[in-house]
């Protein structure tokens, strides 16, 4: 068994083991574990990240694909393909939708009448957990990245992917260990800028969905903290990065002074991402506090 917990940053040490990291929408591998993902890859992992829709049901930054959401051409589960692949590429990770591109559509907030569509990922019953399973039989992943129990933030579609993954990997068995990406509050609100960037709002404490504490993480050095940006930056129609860009997405751009890069989803409520990534125990091995998230996996 290697010793997994202080790699050298440029050594290959984790060739040979396998991730699958289970999203509900394009944009949640980056904003949730872009960072973990671009890390495990550099050191040699194969990476896959499975996604569960589309995102059609997705607001849009910017005037310029304002016309692709679902109340208008709705084009944009489409659209969002592009930038889901383009961030995959820069994390060095594959990727692959549940039962194929469409297979399974955005859900929508709680509430939402789009749940009401046959297709959404709340209704995917059994055909989501085999979908899943076969994947898992096919990659045999020692390690499996999902959300927890109320999706992070409490979307439907996250709760739905923590559902089928736990339910796959038991169904398959040998699914060595399950994390479940999260914030940690205090990490998260001592990064947030002083200020927020003009036309953005300030949360106010406690808003941000976060826990009080996490069994482990992942410190991004600067390859894979750079990493884990551009690949949200990669997602323009969904997140809109505070350093001064602008592009034909959103022709519009904003800096943000603080210790870390700030972004805002569409509700333009100012964010931190953090040079942490934290993650708690889901299921299967257990591991140490502050272990590496594949420590005392044998391959």
């Amino acid at each position: 068994m290697r010793d997994l917990r202080s790699p050298p940053l440029t050594q290959r040490d984790l060739a040979g083991y396998r991730v699958v990291a289970v999203h509900a929408h394009p944009d949640d591998e980056s904003i949730s574990t872009g960072g973990a993902l671009a890390s495990l890859a550099a050191r040699g992992a194969d990476v896959l990240v499975v996604t569960c829709t589309l995102g059609e049901e997705g607001e849009v930054i910017g005037e310029t694909y304002q016309g692709l959401v679902a109340d208008e051409a709705d084009q944009l589960g489409g659209f969002r393909i592009g930038e889901l692949e383009r961030a995959c590429r820069i994390l060095g990770v594959r990727q692959v939708f549940l039962g194929g591109p469409g297979r399974y559509r955005d859900s929508g907030m709680v509430g939402a009448p789009s749940h009401a569509n046959p297709r959404a990922f709340v209704n995917s019953g059994e055909a989501a957990v085999e979908d899943l399973a076969q994947l898992l039989a096919i990659e045999r992943p020692h390690l499996v990245l999902t959300y927890g129990p109320d999706g992070g933030y409490g979307h439907p579609d996250h709760i739905r992917a923590h559902e089928i993954t736990h339910a796959a990997a038991r169904r398959v068995g040998g699914v060595p260990r399950i994390l479940w990406a999260v914030r940690l509050r205090s990490d998260l609100e001592a990064s947030l800028p002083a200020d927020a960037p003009a036309g953005w709002s300030y949360p106010a404490p406690g808003e941000l969905d976060a826990v009080e504490a996490a069994d482990t993480f992942v410190e991004l050095d600067d390859r894979a903290y750079s990493a884990k940006v551009e690949a949200m930056r990669s997602h323009a129609t969904q997140v809109w990065i505070a350093d001064g860009y602008a592009g034909q997405t959103n022709p519009h751009s904003v800096r943000a002074a603080g210790p870390v890069t700030a972004y805002a989803l569409s509700n333009l409520k100012t964010q931190a991402v953090t040079r942490r990534e934290y993650y708690q125990f889901g299921e299967g091995v257990e591991l140490e506090p502050g272990a590496d998230l594949l420590s005392g996996i044998e391959w």
